[in-house]
């Protein structure tokens, strides 16, 4: 069985807690899916307890990207001083490591990837959407595994391509602040699953990093939501 982890965004809090639900569902891989360390308040620490699971298998998001580019991120109030933050508590080979790491990887029947087989910051809506024959890329793959909106769902794609979005670890978007996975079963099968954490721990570290940027981080993962 495998463990699907996206977007933990450095909460080590809520990231243990996923590790400890999927090992007690009987999980021994993993897919890790992107944007592990960037905007969280324990950018090493994660990194480091991710490298310490077995089975894993590893691709980059935008997050990765960004920070170890700078000037390719966006200019805004937020990505700028993240990034900032995240280089300066992440060693340089690790930086360069993280970056370096595929875009998309093909396992088992699945096209694992960021935000689609086309980006990492374009990604799949719960609904259909008229760019999503382009996001899929001439996929082959019978289902698409992704990420970055942080929003956790399953649902039929252009040629019947079963799409499946984990959600978020570290900062979920869907007004449900647990930490979101899913687990991948023998069979097949997708489970969708949410472990209760501490988030506003979590949220109150990311804050005490100071700054705009972290006060807007800090009350995402309070709401669970990315307009606050």
């Amino acid at each position: 069985m495998l463990a699907l982890l996206y977007d933990v965004h450095g909460n080590l809090p809520a990231l243990e807690a996923v590790i400890s639900d999927a090992e007690a569902a009987g999980a021994d891989g993993w897919i890790l899916g992107g944007d592990y360390a960037l905007f969280g308040g324990w950018p090493a620490g994660t990194v480091e307890r991710l490298r310490g699971l077995e089975r894993a298998r590893w691709i980059r998001g935008n997050g990765e990207r960004w920070t170890a580019d700078p000037d390719a991120a966006p200019d805004n109030a937020v990505v700028p001083g993240a990034v900032e933050a995240g280089r300066a508590a992440l060693e340089p080979d690790v930086v360069a490591d993280l970056a370096s790491l595929p875009f998309s990887s093909l396992l088992e029947g699945m096209l694992v990837c960021h935000g689609s087989p086309l980006s990492d910051v374009r990604s799949f809506g719960p609904e259909p959407g008229d760019e999503d024959e382009e996001l899929l890329d001439r996929a082959s793959a019978p289902r698409v595994v992704f990420g970055h909106t942080h929003l956790p769902f399953a649902r039929s794609g252009p040629g019947g391509v079963e799409l499946v979005n984990p959600g978020s670890v570290g900062m979920p978007f869907d007004g449900d602040p647990r930490a979101a996975y899913a687990l991948l079963h023998d069979d097949g099968r997708v489970e969708h699953r949410r472990v209760g954490y501490d988030h506003r721990a979590s949220a109150d570290r990311v804050r005490s990093l100071g700054g705009e940027w972290a006060d807007v981080v800090a009350r995402r993962i309070e709401r669970a939501a990315m307009d606050v």
